[in-house]
This record gives structure tokens, C-alpha cells and sequence, in this order.
């Protein structure tokens, strides 16, 4: 089972979208983390604390060349155990665009759907990797 969890979009300038975000449309910045993975850095915003779906906000220094529809980066969906859903998306016959690969709280991979739009699948590795208001697995 997945729970959809947030919208990632790629920004040309990390500052100005925060800028745009949290004072002219009123989100709260969650957090901004440097992100080794990808060259990039990206920023999580709330419309309102504790609630989902965030908006990610990523942008990657590798990147140079913007074309307009470019910004939609991937779509981010929460599940129990990113090593089973792999399995069963290699199974039915899913893209796998990306491996799974770990950070210090969470396994990662990305599927593509149909259309080719990207699909962050992602795992918690310990129980205080997703704020418990927010988490659909703590019951």
C-alpha cells in the first residue's frame, strides 16, 4: 500500500522559490537540506504544520538547461518497506528508474509511471524518520 506524500518540483533558484512560497503564498518552510545524492540542495514547505501533502522545492547545481514543463520533478509516495514494493513493482512489470539507495533515515528508489513521470518510492528506516502526526504507519 503507498500513501501520496508530497509534490517535488525543480527550481532554477532555491532562495527566490522559498522566498515565493512562505511570503506570497503563505507556506511554512519545514526544512532545507544539502542533498549529496543529487548535487542539489531542497527545501520541504507546509500550508499548515503537521499537515500533508509538502511541497519539495529541489534544485540540482548539475542542471543547466530549463525547458518550460521541466518543473514537475516527481511525485513522492509514502510506503512500509521499500524492499518488498521494488519486488512488486519489478513483478508487475514497473520501471525501475532508480535503485533503491539509503540516507540516515529513510530507503529510497524512483519508479516511472505510464507517462514517464517520476515516483519517489520511500521507507523509513527507524520510527522518528516521519513526525508521527503525519505518518500513516503509526498507529
Amino acid at each position: 500500500m503507498t500513501f501520496f506524500f508530497y509534490t517535488g518540483i525543480t527550481v532554477r533558484d532555491l532562495d527566490r522559490s522559498i522566498k515565493f512560497y512562505t511570503e506570497i503564498m503563505g507556506m511554512k518552510l519545514v526544512d532545507r537540506v544539502k542533498n549529496p545524492y543529487t548535487n542539489g540542495e531542497f527545501a520541504e514547505l507546509v500550508s499548515r504544520e503537521g499537515e500533508l501533502p509538502n511541497l519539495e522545492l529541489n534544485w540540482y547545481a548539475d542542471k543547466k538547461d530549463y525547458k518550460n514543463g521541466d518543473e514537475l520533478d516527481h511525485l513522492g509516495f509514502l510506503v512500509e518497506d521499500a524492499y518488498k514494493e521494488i519486488e512488486r513493482f519489478k513483478k508487475l512489470g514497473i520501471e525501475i528508474a532508480k535503485e533503491p539507495y539509503e540516507s540516515k533515515n529513510h530507503v529510497i528508489f524512483f519508479i516511472k509511471d505510464p507517462d514517464g513521470i517520476w515516483l519517489e518510492i520511500i521507507s523509513k528506516k527507524h520510527k522518528g524518520a516521519i513526525p508521527k502526526n503525519v505518518d500513516p504507519y503509526q498507529r
